[in-house]
Order: structure tokens, then sequence, then C-alpha cells
């Protein structure tokens, strides 16, 4: 399958550069995954898609201000690093800017040497394995001398750093926000419940798979970054209950998906696990875990149009992203949502 099959056209004014006031207010997009049909509502509406029975998955990582700007040791030239994932101990896979001039065993300095940083292993893409050394705890220094780490195509600053976590954040170790949950409010999610609906938790820290583009023509060529993630005994007992009762697993967001849908492909059930993952979803997939997605808008030629598109089709996922562009809906991480159900 080739990478032009997923591309699409978006005029950049409709690239969402800061986030609505309120959460909920975001406008909603109701795609039949069955027949096509779209339908225009707003984030509100997603409670009379649920039914009693149902559970909502959500992915409580928590994003850290893991952006940081600092200097080379021996030359002071100004460097940038966005710490992605930790590995072992105080050792941690990260991008930097400009990652060619930084080379094996050389030390960047942040915050006054508050937090220093040690070149072990050169990687592709400006990826490198940097070893940590730090005073006290490393959170407390990040909340410091950190930035939210944005994505790219967001040129504005952020004024509330709240605004690109969930409400119900809460393991810390993520570099990106899983945006379908930005919209829900407690309010919300209590009104969810009220009905009926069960609330479960995964935990999927977003990793360098989210900014590394694809790069190559046939899809299958693709290969995807690995990212921890983690389902507790409670979630697991609710989602095996909400099976045996006839209920629907909805997935909130695509890292929901890909933890729920790595643990059903390795045990055949929902089971108490983690690990690494570096399950790549793209048409074809047979999914088993999960009934319905509430997701974002994405990038044109990413992993997470070919996720969606596998999740209802090609064809109607364009048809609807077209729609979206139409109907000059906001996109990406602090644009609007769809539903797929």
């Amino acid at each position: 399958m080739n990478i032009e099959e997923f591309d699409y056209h978006l005029p950049e004014a409709l690239i969402a550069q800061t986030p609505l006031k309120n959460r909920d207010t975001s406008r909603l997009l109701h795609l039949n995954k069955v027949t096509g049909k779209v339908e225009d509502l707003h984030f509100k509406d997603i409670i009379h898609f649920l039914n009693k029975g149902d559970t909502l998955v959500l992915n409580d990582t928590k994003v850290m201000p893991a952006r940081l700007f600092g200097i080379k040791e021996d030359t002071h030239a100004k460097v940038e690093m966005l710490m992605l994932t930790q590995l072992e101990n105080d050792d941690w896979e990260v991008l930097l800017k400009p990652a060619k001039r930084i080379k094996l065993g050389q030390t960047l300095v942040f915050g006054d040497g508050k937090i220093k940083a040690t070149c072990i292993e050169e990687r592709s893409q400006g990826g490198r394995i940097m070893r940590l050394n730090y005073e006290g705890i490393l959170q407390e220094r990040l909340d410091e001398l950190g930035e939210m780490p944005l994505p790219p195509y967001i040129k504005e600053r952020l004024d509330e750093k709240d605004r690109y976590q969930t409400v119900y954040a809460k393991e810390s170790g993520s570099a990106a926000a899983p945006t379908a949950g930005l919209h829900f409010t407690e309010s919300l999610l209590s009104d969810i419940q009220e009905k009926g609906v069960k609330i479960a938790f995964v935990t999927l820290h977003v990793g360098l798979g989210t900014f590394r583009p694809v790069s190559v023509e046939n899809i299958d060529d693709h290969d995807m970054h690995s990212e921890y993630y983690q389902m507790t005994e409670e979630t697991a007992r609710i989602l095996r209950d909400t099976r045996l009762s006839g209920g629907r697993v909805i997935s909130v967001g695509t890292t929901s998906t890909r933890t729920l849908e790595t643990i059903y492909r390795d045990h055949n059930d929902f089971v108490a696990s983690s690990g690494w993952t570096d399950i790549f979803i793209y048409p074809g997939f047979e999914f088993k875990a999960i009934d319905g997605l509430i997701t974002n808008f994405h990038l044109p030629k990413s992993t997470l149009v070919m996720l969606v598109s596998a999740f209802s089709s090609k064809q109607y996922i364009l048809n609807a992203y077209q729609h979206a562009v139409n109907h000059q809906y906001r996109f990406f991480s602090f644009g609007d949502a769809m539903i797929i159900i």
C-alpha cells in the first residue's frame, strides 16, 4: 500500500494553534463506520453514542515538561533537547536540535548545571541516548526548567500548561498528549458515568513515533517506534465484564487503541500487563479489542490516519476529512474531534 493513498489537502489556516476556552465546546464529526455517513455535532453530544453497559477507555498518561533549552558544555553553543522515553535509570531517548553537532561523549548543560546530559549513543533522525545527571528529583527539575513539548505545527506559546494535559492525566512519562482526551471535562465524564457507562484507564507514554514521519513509499516498510504501555487488573476486569455482559469497548484516541489491540493480540483477552508495543495498525488489520473510536483529525500520510482508515475504510475516512475541511473544522492536537462507531 502506497503512502500517497493516505494524503489529503489541508489549508494551513485550519491547523488549530490554541485550545478552545472550554474543552467540551469543540465540534464533533460522527462517521458511521459501516455506511460512511457523516453528521456535524458538538463534543458534548458524545454522550448520545454511549450506552449503559459500555466502557469508555482513556489513556491517563501525563505529559512531562520535557523540552529543555541549554548549551554545549565545551563550546556554549545553544541546544534544544526533547526528552522522549526513559530507558534504564537515568538514560533517556531524546531528540536534539541541532543534532549533528552532538557527538558521543559530549555533555549538554541546562539551568546552570541543574541538569546535565551526556551522549552515550547516536541514533538516526536527530535521536540520541543521553545519560542524565541532576540535582534532587528529576520531575522537580523539569517543572522548574522545562516547557511543554508542543508539536512543531503549533507556533503559538501555551499560556496554561494544563491545557496540554487531559483532566485525568496521572502517570507522568509522555512526550505528547493523547489529544482525543483533551475534549473531556470532569463534568462530562461524570454525566457519562451517571448514564451507566464505565470509565477505565490504560497508560501509553507517547514517544518518538509521534514525531517521526513516515519516510517510505510502501507503508509495509515503515518501522514503528516502541512505546511503553500498561493495563491494571482493575481495567482488565472491567473490560472482560463489559464483553461478557454484551457492552461495547469505546476507545478514546489512537494511543488507547494501540494499547488495547496489543494486549488482545498477545493474550486473546483483556489481561493486566505492561511492556513495549510497536504495533502498526493500517487497512487490513483485524480489530479485536474495540467497538468504537473517538479521535482527533490527524496529519496527512501519518500512521494515525492509517489507523483510523483501518477501523472504518480509507475512502470513508478521506471523505470525512474532506467534509471536515469543507466545513472549517479545526485540525490536529488542539482541533476538533471525530467519533467512528
